[in-house]
């Protein structure tokens, strides 16, 4: 399975916010232990790469953006399992996706089934450039996946551009799900509208909600959430005390059983809280940027039993719910216009100019 290797390959490499994405080409290493050579075929421009484009957030730079990615293996180290993680054996060719991390299975927090924030961890798309170590990220013509990195061998007939999504935002929104427990019956309210978002709605759908609210500041992603599974819509732009008394006649009195944040506003999260009822449970996505310390009303979480969880990325359970929801749904949701708009790397600045100027839900980089 070692292939011949390609000599070298192209990048687009990131300084730092404020500056031009430089095109570069260097030399393809060989192979360590373990390792695998992907040719990246399709990579999407997900939010916290914008959030590190304009400054928002902070990562080692130079760095290669990108960690929504979809590839074909070039090459196989003979010390890798060549299997994915539902068992299945990859070869060269096979059109593939990885989650965004690669850690110490062995140790204490991926014993714990938290293996992204296990040790010795590796992040796609966050990780400082330095030679010979450069391509680890989805805006470049290769990527060397690490060795118990998670690896999904995608069937053809699903579009890349939608698959793309698969290894963060998709999965990202299962480790939420598996946070809030059983969803049978259940009713949901989700704000922002985002690829996250919708992403939700569906998969609350799928899981057997009886009732979901969708809650953003944008009329057209409103629109969208509509057609991605929600059955009521809530103009955040409105005083919040209207919006708890619409909640509240929808519910019946009753308030809502979960409450998904994908938007990491302090104020959608405040107005989730109030909108629980008794035994509700907060998820809590969006926030992984600075935002000003939450007012929460300490009684009220004890007398109204509620629970408050956190997730950050996923783990592996939640890569295969994610890739088990979007095989069988991709077609089943308008998933399909989910990119606005796709860029060859050689553009790639314009690609992020556009992405901030017109907020879509995701711009796609094509790379073959």
């Amino acid at each position: 399975m070692m292939s011949p290797l390609p000599d070298s390959g192209k990048l687009a490499l990131f300084h730092g916010p404020g500056t031009a994405l430089e095109i570069k080409s260097y030399p393809v290493s060989p192979l360590e232990r373990g390792e695998l050579l992907v040719k990246n075929v399709y990579t999407t421009l997900c939010g916290s790469d914008l959030h590190t484009y304009c400054g928002l957030r902070n990562e080692p730079c130079p760095t290669v953006l990108g960690h929504e990615i979809v590839g074909r293996i070039v090459a196989i180290h003979p010390d890798h399992s060549a299997t994915d993680l539902t068992g299945q054996p990859i070869w060269p060719g096979d059109l593939i996706t990885w989650t965004v991390f690669a850690s110490d299975p062995q140790s204490i927090n991926a014993q714990r089934g938290i293996p992204q924030k296990g040790d010795q961890l590796f992040k796609y798309g966050h990780v400082r450039v330095q030679e010979p170590e450069v391509f680890h990220g989805g805006l470049a013509e290769y990527c060397v996946l690490k060795p118990h990195t998670g690896i999904i061998r995608l069937p053809e007939t699903m579009p890349v551009a939608i698959a793309a999504t698969l290894n963060c935002s998709v999965a990202t929104v299962a480790g939420a799900l598996r946070m809030a427990g059983d969803l049978t019956n259940k009713t949901i309210l989700i704000t922002g509208m985002g690829h996250l978002g919708i992403t939700c709605a569906a998969m609350c759908r799928e899981a057997g909600a009886s009732w979901i609210a969708a809650a953003d500041i944008t009329d057209q992603r409103l629109q969208q959430a509509q057609r991605f599974g929600a059955d009521a819509l809530f103009d955040m732009k409105i005083p919040a005390a209207d919006l708890h008394t619409a909640l509240q006649q929808h519910t019946n009195g009753r308030g809502v059983d979960v409450v998904f944040d994908m938007s990491g506003s302090p104020d959608a999260m405040e107005f989730g809280l109030h909108a629980l009822g008794i035994g509700g449970v907060a998820v809590w996505v969006g926030a992984v940027f600075n935002t000003r310390r939450l007012q929460i009303d300490p009684e009220q979480i004890i007398r109204k039993l509620i629970t408050i969880k956190g997730i950050h990325n996923y783990n592996f359970t939640d890569f295969r719910y994610a890739y088990d929801f979007l095989q069988q749904h991709w077609s089943t949701y308008p998933f399909s216009e989910v990119v606005e708009k796709e860029f060859p790397l050689e553009v790639v600045n314009e690609a992020f100019t556009y992405a901030v100027s017109r907020k879509p839900l995701r711009v796609g980089i094509r790379l073959e």
